[in-house]
Parts: structure tokens; C-alpha cells; sequence
């Protein structure tokens, strides 16, 4: 297979299902503070480990983490809780890939969940010599998914605003 052909192939669009990441993990003591809540360093540990699954299965390359957007946490996670991390693809531009990753805590005895966190992280995608390269098009199905790829949009010429770049 030619050069041409191989990023050819490695850059038709792909559906946001593809791509996207669910991780589970539970809270242990280790990951807690003093007052048995999880450090926020461990969430967004967990989030940019799963949102660079998430782009490494878009791009089929190595990325890299760029920026984080919007991180909040919203609720405290506890020592024990079951925590899902789950991560998507948003938008696509040239070289980068927004993936929004949200974060949600289950109570292991009553099977309560309650949204815990929630990020815009932006990665680019790279070649071996760590060299930004094209990343594929994201192909948006569903309404949700059409609204996130433009605000995604949105979301990255304002980061180009705020860099003084143009978009």
C-alpha cells in the first residue's frame, strides 16, 4: 500500500461510535484525601487517560493532549465509589480532536449514580516524530452528537481566540 493510499484510508470520516471509551474503576483509599474524597488529580488522571483511548482509536496514531476545557467537578467522589468514565469524540479540525469526557459515581450498595465531572480535552494527532499530522473527520449521526460537534466547533475558535490565532 502507497503513502497516498494508507492517508487516504486512515482519513475518512468516522462515527463518533467508533471511537468512544467507557472505563470503570473504584475509589481506594490510596486515591482519597484526608476527607475520604477522591483527589481531583486522580479525575483528571482517569479522564485523559480515557479521552486519549478515545483519540488514539479515532486517529489510529499517537496523540497528544493539547488543553483542557471546562473541567468541573460537580459533585465529590467518595472512597469506594464505582466511577464511569466515558469518552467521545466532539470535532475534528486539520491536526486536533476535541473529546468530551464525563464522569459519573455509583454508590456500590443502593446503585445511585450522580454526575461527578465533565472536560473538553483537545488532542492533536501525531506521527512518529511527534509531528502533528491530519487527523480523520469525525462523521456526526445522531442530534446529539450534531449539536456537540458544533459546539465543539464554537469551543475551538474561541481557544484560538484566546491563543490570538485566527480560526
Amino acid at each position: 500500500m502507497s503513502r497516498n493510499e494508507y492517508l487516504e484510508l486512515m482519513l475518512k470520516a468516522k462515527k463518533v461510535s467508533e471511537s468512544c471509551v467507557e472505563m470503570t474503576e473504584i475509589v481506594m483509599p490510596q486515591d482519597t484525601n484526608t476527607l475520604g474524597t477522591i483527589f481531583g488529580g486522580k479525575v483528571m488522571q482517569w479522564m485523559d487517560i480515557a479521552a486519549a483511548i478515545c483519540g488514539f482509536r479515532h486517529c489510529r496514531t499517537a496523540v497528544v493532549t493539547a488543553s483542557v476545557d471546562s473541567l468541573s467537578f460537580v459533585t465529590p467522589i467518595k472512597i469506594g465509589d464505582i466511577v464511569s468514565i466515558r469518552a467521545s469524540v466532539n470535532f475534528t479540525a486539520k491536526t486536533s480532536l476535541e473529546i468530551g469526557v464525563r464522569v459519573d459515581a455509583e454508590e456500590p450498595l443502593t446503585g445511585k449514580k450522580k454526575h461527578a465531572s465533565s472536560a473538553y480535552l483537545t488532542f492533536v494527532s501525531v506521527d512518529g516524530n511527534n509531528r502533528p499530522i491530519a487527523a480523520p473527520p469525525v462523521l456526526p449521526e445522531s442530534e446529539i452528537e450534531k449539536r456537540r460537534f458544533q459546539e465543539g466547533q464554537k469551543r475551538r475558535e474561541i481557544r484560538l481566540q484566546l491563543r490570538g490565532k485566527k480560526s
